[in-house]
Order: structure tokens, then sequence, then C-alpha cells
């Protein structure tokens, strides 16, 4: 037996292991480990020794009885260094405060990865506003204005394979006719900004824009907005304030933070 194979074989399955660990449980929320070996498909005596080593890590932490595993602090930070050390989120930050300013309105930042979007930062309304949209939260792409003008970036081959034949309704206003779909996107390709209405949060409208700082459109900005707010030309305002920044974004000559 080819023990220096075997070896890394078994180290790379248990690096796995833990990933999958944090990814469930950022996902579903803490549980036991007998939830979470039924939810990963791990055997528990293989999980228990996993769980100890990420507790005493700072990965995990338990409840008072020792049971419930969760998030530990030292998920938070990994994550608050990738924020300081992320290009586009330091770029983006005057943006986002620029257009909350004029907007009065929630900002977002968000990133494609795969058919979702993760939201990557946020500046909130001066308005009360209620909606599913913490940063580290993910959406599926076609149902958000941040993801939708990302797509709509993207040649259509690419495109295409992005959006599910079978589309889950997030809200009961969700679009889930894929050729409807598709014909969304290639509108937002055309005039520049994408929009959806209460189809990931009922009540809320929102239009997003792509930002021009990689090869491929993997970020996107976009304002959410209460539709009892939309009165007096604020839909057309909020628009123009966007392709306003995009415009300004894409002529200047050292935008691109390559990846």
């Amino acid at each position: 037996m080819d023990t220096d194979k075997t070896a890394a074989t078994s180290q790379v399955k248990s690096a796995a292991r833990v990933l999958d660990v944090l990814d469930d449980i950022a996902a579903h929320g803490p549980g036991t480990q007998l939830q979470l070996a039924t939810r990963l498909g791990i055997p528990k005596s293989s999980l228990h020794a996993l769980l100890r080593t990420m507790c005493a890590r700072g990965w995990l932490d338990t409840d008072q009885t020792g049971s419930v595993y969760r998030l530990g602090v030292h998920t938070l930070t990994v994550s608050s260094a990738y924020i300081d050390g992320d290009p586009v989120l330091s770029r983006a930050s005057a943006v986002m405060d620029e257009i909350a300013a004029a907007t009065e309105e929630t900002v977002h930042l968000g990133r494609l990865e795969g058919a979702e979007v993760i939201y990557t930062a946020k500046r909130e309304s001066k308005h009360p506003l209620r909606m599913y949209s913490a940063v580290g939260r993910r959406l599926p792409a076609y149902s958000t204005a941040l993801g939708r003008a990302m797509l709509a970036e993207m040649p259509e081959d690419v495109r295409e394979p992005l959006v599910p034949h079978q589309i889950k309704a997030i809200t009961t206003q969700t679009t889930t006719d894929r050729d409807a779909l598709l014909a969304i996107i290639e509108k937002a390709a055309q005039v520049g900004y994408a929009e959806e209405s209460e189809e990931s949060c009922l009540g809320v409208r929102c239009f997003g824009v792509a930002l021009p700082f990689s090869r491929r459109s993997v970020d996107a900005l976009s304002v959410a907005v209460p539709i009892s707010r939309l009165k007096h030309g604020r839909e057309d305002f909020i628009i123009e304030t966007l392709l306003s920044v995009k415009a300004r974004l894409s002529a200047m000559r050292d935008n691109s933070l390559v990846r």
C-alpha cells in the first residue's frame, strides 16, 4: 500500500469535511453532532474528533450544554480579514456611500458565485426596511436585481446555464417561467440596468447595475426601495443615479481590478 498516497487522501478528505461543517452551519444554523452527521452524511465517530478540534481552534463554539455546535469567533476574524483585503469592497465603499446619500435608500453590494448572489456589503436606509439581505447571505441570482445585472453582462451562452430549468419561487411574485426570466435578463442587457419587484422580498422593488471592476462582471450594486415610496419620479431618479455611477466608473482608466 502506498502510505504517502493514503495519508494525502485522508488529509484532503478531512479538510473537505471541515469546510463542509462550516458551510452547513452557515447555511442551516447550529446543530447537534447527530444533526450535523445526518445532514452531512459523516459517521458520528469521525465527526466527534473533528468537532472537538474545530472548537479548540475557535472555528466552532457550543451552547451551555456542550451539545449544540455553532460558528465560532474565528470565523468572524477570517471574515473581517477578507473584507479588509478585498479590492472591490474597498473601491466600492465610497460609491455606496454616494448612492445611499443621494437616494436615502438601502444600498447593497453583491458578488456572483455560481448561480447565486452573496451580499458583501450594505448601507442601511434612513427609513425602516426589513429584507433578507444581511451581509454574507445568499440568494439565487435570477430573483435579484444584483444577480440579473451581472447575468445581463454575460454572453447568452454563458448566462443561460446559470438560470435553472426548474426555478424555485422566493416569494409569490418571483418569475418562475424560464423563458420569461431570460427575456427579463436580456432586456436588462439592453438598457444597462436590472430590476425586480417583490421577487426576493415582498413590498420591495430593487434596481441594480453591474460594476466594471473585473474582466467578468461578478460584482454589482443595487438600491432597494419599498414600493410605497416609489412616487413622484423616484424610480427614474434611482435608475439615473445608478447608471451615472456605472458610466463614470466605466470611463475611468484605472477602474479595473482584474481578477
